[in-house]
């Protein structure tokens, strides 16, 4: 016991491992939905539901893991939500690439981020972001992710006689399920149930199995199923054309900006912070992400990264890696409730993917909108995102359009050398994007 708060400076860092355990158990309530609705996503893009679960679970452990014995940091990992959406359904469904192509991107986009982070050349390039696009960029995928739940659930469905979309069957089983759903998760948020997704997502699938709207499964505990599919199955020809570059450059940013914006903002609840306002050690934390983004192609899933619901856990005590050990762990569990976890209908998980759409809003409101240098590159990039239902294309636009408005309004001295790099991508995106 001794070693163990040694190793985990528990006395540095006011820790117990009474408190370090409880909030590792809580970081895992709140984030282990990601189990039931990654594979669910990935599915869209043609990655087997079974190997794609393990994959999930594997990623999440090797993050939390890693993060845990070299960071000592209590930020949780795994499969990042945003992400895996616009892999699926905009590089596979909407470009007609293939998931093995995708994942080959994540990939060289993991090396990119080891080898930045090795030299300590990431943190600058991210410092260039300006505050209204990181914000900007959750709200969007916030949007993105709120129009597949109503969409999966057959709240909104394609319209027809010059309407995009239109409302689904509101009286049909399925629908009137989502909507118990949606309502559920809701009132468990409102109360501030331990787990609220979760417990929302299992309730909803019991409901649904026992009144026989969706098949129940025939098993609730098995061995996992076979991750050996999906494993190492990387088309790097496909992912270093130069039609699939505005891929790997949209996976590079969106991580980019992902993985700082969480370690920030978690380490300043936690008082990780020095006086200057950075993070001791952020190199650590960084190489981790790089790492499991790296790992999360080679077994089948896609780009992973710290997780915002870590903040749980940090309100509940956690402040070493020990309590991202007591995830981890609690994600291995997981392995063996796979067939319950694949019958789990859309119905169920859907309203899950709404009401993190939702979470993802509240950025909007540290958005100067006085400020049109400001605001309308921002407008720009949450309605691109969502109205062309492609991430790539609000983030690139956001870049572009950002130092434009600055230029006309006399301040180009407002903008930080990496934003001009970003630029200089985004506008290479838009000349090499495969336009249908």
């Amino acid at each position: 016991m001794n070693g163990i708060a040694r190793y985990f400076q528990f006395e540095q860092r006011n820790a117990t491992l009474g408190r370090e355990v409880i909030a590792g158990l809580t970081t895992f309530t709140t984030m282990s939905y990601i189990v039931v609705v990654n594979p669910a996503i990935l599915s869209a893009a043609g990655i087997p539901a079974g190997p794609s679960f393990v994959a999930t679970v594997l990623a999440a452990v090797f993050g939390c893991f890693l993060m845990g014995l070299y960071a000592n940091r209590p930020f949780a990992i795994a499969p990042y939500m945003g992400e895996n959406a616009f892999i699926a359904f905009t590089v596979c469904k909407m470009l007609g690439y293939k998931w093995e192509t995708a994942l080959a991107a994540i990939f060289i986009a993991g090396v990119a981020f080891i080898l930045l982070t090795v030299f300590k050349l990431r943190q600058w390039i991210v410092e260039g972001v300006p505050t209204s696009l990181r914000y900007s960029f959750a709200v969007g995928i916030g949007f993105f992710l709120t129009f597949i739940g109503l969409n999966q659930t057959g709240l909104v469905v394609l319209g027809v006689d010059g309407a995009p979309v239109k409302a689904g069957h509101l009286t049909s089983h399925l629908v009137l399920l989502a909507i118990f759903g949606f309502v559920l998760i809701s009132i468990l948020v409102i109360r501030k149930f331990p787990g609220a997704i979760l417990v929302g997502i299992l309730v909803t699938a019991v409901v649904a199995f026992a009144t026989k709207i969706v098949a129940p499964p025939q098993h609730i505990v098995s061995l996992p199923p076979s991750v050996m599919p999906i494993v190492w199955k990387l088309d790097f020809r496909g992912a270093l054309s130069w039609g699939a570059f505005p891929i790997v450059l949209t996976i590079f940013i969106m991580a980019f900006v992902d993985t700082m914006g969480t370690l920030i903002g978690l380490s300043a609840r936690a008082g990780f912070l020095d006086k200057d306002g950075n993070l001791p050690q952020i190199e650590r934390p960084m190489l981790v992400d790089a790492l499991t983004t790296c790992f999360s192609p080679a077994i089948g899933t896609t780009t992973s990264g710290a997780f915002v619901e870590s903040a749980t856990g940090i309100e509940a005590g956690g402040r070493t890696g020990f309590t991202v050990l007591v995830t981890g762990a609690c994600f291995l569990l997981t392995l063996f409730f796979a067939p319950f976890v694949g019958a789990i209908p859309p119905q169920a998980y859907g309203p899950a993917l709404i009401i993190v759409g939702l979470f993802m809003l509240s950025p909007i409101t540290h958005i100067d909108f006085n400020d049109f240098t400001e605001s309308i590159p921002a407008f720009a990039t949450v309605m691109l995102m969502s109205f062309t239902f492609n991430i790539a294309i609000g983030i690139s636009a956001g870049f572009v359009l950002y130092p434009i408005c600055k230029l006309v309004s006399g301040r180009i001295r407002e903008l930080k050398p990496g934003l001009w790099v970003l630029s200089a991508l985004s506008l290479l995106f838009f000349v090499f994007y495969p336009y249908s």
